[in-house]
């Protein structure tokens, strides 16, 4: 099993991906005012939008957009926790929030590549099933993640 932090690395095609290789990324620290700007824009849910609202819901307070949550990943993925050299391409996933993402909380992605499947009629390529735990700074999943990529294949030697 390869085992690959956070530290920039050249970027990696389907040759290169084994089952099991797992992938850390660097941190994201969330707070209110970014929950609340998002909530305004994208998700204008009370509890998204004040704590006082929030107080008399399900949360209990403030929490941030499970979309939030979702958005951060990407970004945490893109920039540091998944480096495919032709880019993240979702073909299709699952996703759940097991608990509510916090102002304070200090979000880290954490995959692992379930399955590698190379395509029979596009050799360039294939899907890779990757599973992508958001925890916070407790160690907590705030997030689960289960994705289908396409990873391209290192292309042929001129």
């Amino acid at each position: 099993m390869n085992e690959h932090s956070a530290k920039p690395q050249p970027g990696l095609y389907l040759d290169d991906l084994k089952t099991g290789d797992r992938f850390s990324s660097a941190e994201h620290t969330l707070d209110e005012q970014q929950i609340l700007e998002f909530a305004r824009q994208f998700d204008p849910q009370p509890f998204h939008l004040s704590d006082a609202a929030a107080k008399g819901t399900l949360f209990g307070g403030l929490a941030a957009s499970g979309w939030h949550t979702a958005a951060i990943t990407m970004r945490l993925l893109v920039t540091s926790g998944m480096p495919l050299q032709d880019g993240i391409i979702g073909a299709g996933g699952e996703i759940s929030w097991p608990q509510a993402t916090r102002a304070g909380d200090i979000l880290r992605v954490e995959s692992e590549i379930m399955e590698i499947t190379p395509s029979r009629s596009r050799p360039d390529r294939g899907m890779v099933k990757l599973r992508s735990e958001t925890r916070n700074q407790r160690g907590e999943v705030l997030q689960l993640f289960v994705s289908k990529l396409v990873v391209f294949r290192k292309p042929a030697a001129a």
